[in-house]
């Protein structure tokens, strides 16, 4: 996938070189040169834009139209949820996330469809699952490796599903939702909001059937 970072300091660098090192195509963005200098390997294999992630020339010099990912990683708040915005509502990127000091305005940032982490939670690995939602992260699994707990990004299909329908027997079942920067236990009337991050205990044997049903949504895609 192609990844846009802005800010490039620790965070962002650190970020776009394990994207690099992954074989994705990666742009970084930064009003100062010498943060490229200071943090970005000569290893690295992709783009250093100087600009602001809020400005679009910027943005397209980094091939936003192409995007499938944009992490806003900068110290301020307001330049990376105007960043944010600006990749979620204009260029449609649909992973978008941006790092956030005052997780009191998690909640509201999590409606609009952008994920956000309070920065004293954040590292590489956080970020990363953002970006990539579709990539189920095992939290636990215990000694016999037949039982996991998965985190996973709310599907599209189960916005606005009860999340019971994902709770099948002994087979697989929704133990926790983590929303708007707050955790809380899964009940049987929780109803999915878009944002919300799932965490799912499964059986080995039950990990392709879940799979396909948080792919297709309660009632199987059909409408």
């Amino acid at each position: 996938m192609h990844v846009i970072v802005v800010g490039c300091g620790r965070l962002g660098s650190e970020l776009a070189i394990e994207l690099d090192a992954q074989g994705h195509s990666v742009a970084i963005i930064d009003k100062a040169r010498r943060g490229f200098q200071r943090y970005l390997p000569d290893r690295f294999s992709g783009r250093a834009v100087v600009g602001f992630g809020f400005d679009r020339d910027s943005l397209e010099q980094a091939d936003i139209k192409h995007a499938d990912a944009v992490a806003a990683v900068t110290g301020g708040d307001n330049s990376n949820i105007m960043t944010a915005r600006i990749a979620r509502e204009t260029y449609e990127v649909p992973n978008v996330v941006a790092r956030i000091q005052d997780p009191r305005r998690a909640a509201i940032y999590q409606r609009l469809g952008i994920a956000t982490v309070a920065s004293v939670a954040w590292a590489t690995d956080q970020v990363m699952r953002r970006l990539d939602p579709d990539a189920h992260t095992v939290e636990w699994t215990d000694a016999n490796g037949a039982l996991s707990m998965l985190e996973v990004s709310l599907p599209a299909a189960w916005a606005g599903q009860k999340l019971a329908a994902l709770s099948v027997g002994d087979r697989h079942r929704v133990v926790a939702i983590s929303r708007g920067g707050a955790g809380r236990l899964a009940t049987e009337e929780a109803i999915g909001q878009e944002g919300d991050v799932l965490h799912l205990m499964v059986q080995r044997d039950a990990r392709a059937e879940l799979d396909t049903l948080l792919e297709h949504g309660p009632d199987g895609g059909h409408h």
